[in-house]
C-alpha cells in the first residue's frame, strides 16, 4: 500500500484563519460563539452561532473568481491556497496528475437561499440566471480546479457532516491506487438562515455554548469554515523536496442504519467505524495517543460516543477534546477543520481543550482534556465525525512513520 502525507494545510474557521493561527487560538481557548450577523434571527428563538471572521475574500481570489463562486467557494479557494503556500507548492509538475475532491452538507447554501426566496415571492422567473449555474455542490472542486490549474479527477462527497474525513479518506485511496500524485481535499460550509432555522426547529441548538460531555450539555451551535489539506505521494513528495507534516492512515466508515438524526443506543456503526480505521492503519488501540472526538454537546451523541470509546480501548485514558466547544459544528467542514487540528497536534505535540466544561457527566467517563496538554509520545490520532443519517467516520492520523502495515 502507497504511503500517503499531507504537506499543507490551510483552514478558514470562526476563530481565525490559517493553521497556525487557529490553533493558537485554540490553545487559548478562544470561542467562535456570537450572534448572528449575516441574517435576522428574530423570528427564531435561538440567535448565536459561530461566523467566519476576519476572512477578505480580496486577498485570497480574483474578482472573476469571486463573481463565478458563492461564499462557500471563497471559504475553500482561500484555503486552498494557504495549504498550498504552506506546502511549497506554487506550480504543479504534472496538473493531469492532481486531483481535486471536496465534502459538504449543502454546498453553496447562501446561493440557495438568493435563489428561492425570490421564487418563493415572485415566481419562478423571478430566479436569477446569473445565480443559477453557481449553485449546486458540484461547482467548488470544478471551481478550484479551474482556478488552481488541476487537470486530474475531480469530485463531490455530499456526505453530510462526515463529508471532510470522506474526502480525506477517499483522496488518500486515490493516491494509492495510483490514480493521482497530489490530491487537493478538505471540505467547506456557510451558514445560510434556511439551514439554520431547520437546525433550530429541530431543537438541535443550544441557548448560550456547546458543552461538550458536560451534565448541562443542550446541543450544538452552527460554525463555517473551510479545512484544505493537500495529500502527496512519498514518490511526490522527495521528487519536489517538500516535507511531510502527517500520515493518512486508514478511513473507517459504517452507518448506524437505525435512525436520520438519533445515533444508534450502542454506537454500532460509530464502533465498527473506529475499529476499521485503527486496525486498518496497521495499529492496536493501545498506540492511539490522541482522540479528536465528534463531541457535539448533545445529550445522546456524548453518551454514545463516551461508551464506544470505552469499549474499544478497554478503559484505557486515552486523551479526548472536542473542538466544537470553540468553533461550534461547521456541518461538513468539521472533521476537516478537525483534520488540521490533529496535523498541528502532532507537530506540536500538544492537545488543545475542550472549553466549558465544568460539571462532567458520569455517563461521559472519559479523560477529556480541559486545559491545553503537551504529551511526549504523541504520534496517532483517531479524528471521529458521527454525522446525521448514520455517517460515521473516523481517520488516523500519525506522525510520518508511526503507521503498522496498512490493510487494503
Amino acid at each position: 500500500m502507497k504511503r500517503v502525507f499531507i504537506s499543507g494545510v490551510g483552514a478558514v474557521t470562526p476563530i481565525g484563519i490559517g493553521n497556525r493561527e487557529v490553533f493558537d487560538a485554540l490553545l487559548r481557548g478562544v470561542s467562535g460563539v456570537r450572534p448572528i450577523e449575516r441574517f435576522d434571527t428574530s423570528q427564531l428563538d435561538r440567535h448565536l452561532g459561530c461566523e467566519v471572521q476576519g476572512f477578505v475574500p480580496a486577498d485570497h481570489l480574483t474578482r472573476v473568481e469571486r463573481a463565478r463562486i458563492g461564499r462557500c467557494g471563497e471559504y475553500a479557494l482561500g484555503a486552498a491556497r494557504i495549504a498550498l503556500r504552506d506546502a511549497g507548492l506554487d506550480k504543479f509538475a504534472d496538473p493531469a496528475r492532481v486531483s481535486v475532491i471536496l465534502g459538504t452538507t449543502m454546498g453553496e447554501a447562501n446561493i440557495l437561499g438568493e435563489l428561492l426566496r425570490p421564487w418563493a415571492h415572485e415566481g419562478r422567473h423571478a430566479i436569477s440566471k446569473e445565480l443559477a449555474p453557481r449553485y449546486g455542490t458540484g461547482n467548488l472542486p470544478a471551481q478550484l480546479a479551474r482556478s488552481l490549474g488541476a487537470r486530474g479527477a475531480i469530485e463531490t462527497l455530499p456526505a453530510a457532516c462526515a463529508a471532510g474525513n470522506y474526502a480525506i479518506g477517499i483522496a488518500a485511496r486515490e493516491i494509492r491506487r495510483g490514480r493521482a500524485d497530489i490530491v487537493i481535499t478538505g471540505a467547506s460550509e456557510v451558514i445560510e438562515k434556511l439551514q439554520y432555522a431547520g437546525f433550530a426547529r429541530l431543537g438541535a441548538m443550544a441557548q448560550e455554548k456547546v458543552r461538550p460531555f458536560d451534565r448541562e450539555r443542550d446541543g450544538i451551535l452552527i460554525g463555517e469554515g473551510a479545512g484544505i489539506l493537500i495529500l502527496e505521494s512519498e514518490e511526490s513528495l522527495v521528487r519536489r523536496g517538500g516535507r511531510p507534516l502527517a500520515e493518512v492512515g486508514a478511513l473507517g466508515l459504517a452507518c448506524d442504519a437505525y435512525h436520520i438524526t438519533r445515533p444508534h443506543p450502542e454506537g454500532e456503526g460509530c464502533k465498527e467505524a473506529m475499529r476499521l480505521a485503527v486496525v486498518g492503519s496497521g495499529l492496536g488501540f493501545d498506540e492511539v495517543d490522541h482522540i479528536s472526538a465528534h463531541g457535539t454537546g448533545t445529550p445522546a451523541n456524548d453518551v454514545i460516543e463516551s461508551k464506544v470509546i470505552n469499549d474499544l480501548f478497554g478503559g484505557r485514558r486515552v486523551p479526548v477534546t472536542s473542538l466544537k466547544s470553540m468553533i461550534g459544528h461547521c456541518m461538513g467542514a468539521a472533521s476537516a477543520i478537525e483534520a488540521i487540528a490533529c496535523v498541528e497536534t502532532l507537530n506540536r505535540k500538544i492537545i488543545p481543550p475542550t472549553t466549558n466544561l465544568e460539571n462532567q457527566d458520569e455517563a461521559c467517563d472519559l479523560d477529556v482534556v480541559t486545559e491545553a496538554r503537551s504529551l511526549d509520545s504523541l504520534d496517532v490520532v483517531l479524528n471521529n465525525l458521527l454525522a446525521f443519517g448514520g455517517y460515521d467516520a473516523s481517520l488516523i492520523l500519525a506522525a510520518p512513520g508511526k503507521l503498522g502495515e496498512l490493510q487494503p
